[in-house]
């Protein structure tokens, strides 16, 4: 179910923390569906279990999964519009780019303008 890439910059407690987001938006996983554990997942991917348990850990602070002690982590029932903190994890994402490349938030905020003067949408 997972597709890990190692070789990628994204680190890969993100990467699975992006496809489960994308895996609720598209209905795969439902509400209150239990998550493979943390050790099994580790396990599948061959990969240490705390790199799981940060995505898992992160998916909860953000709404997306909740935790029930001793029973296991369920995916959080979708809003009415659908999206489960994708955008805002695409954003955060987006955010770690620019630092890493030195783009300030002035030069971004100026490209996100000149992006919309361009879009006939808007």
């Amino acid at each position: 179910m997972f597709l890990i890439n190692t070789q990628s910059n994204e680190p890969i407690y993100e990467q699975i923390k992006r496809q489960i987001v994308r895996f609720v938006e598209a209905g795969v996983l439902q509400p209150d569906e239990k998550l493979i554990s943390v050790r099994s997942l580790a396990q599948q991917l061959n990969i240490n279990p705390n790199t799981v348990q940060k995505a898992y850990q992160e998916l909860e602070a953000e709404g997306v999964l909740y935790t029930l002690p001793k029973k296991g982590v369920f995916v959080r029932g979708r809003p009415a519009n659908g999206k489960v903190c994708g955008v805002e994890t695409e954003v955060r994402q987006l955010l770690k780019l620019c630092r890493t490349l030195k783009i300030s938030t002035d030069e971004l905020i100026e490209i996100i303008r000149k992006e919309g003067e361009n879009d006939v949408d808007c």
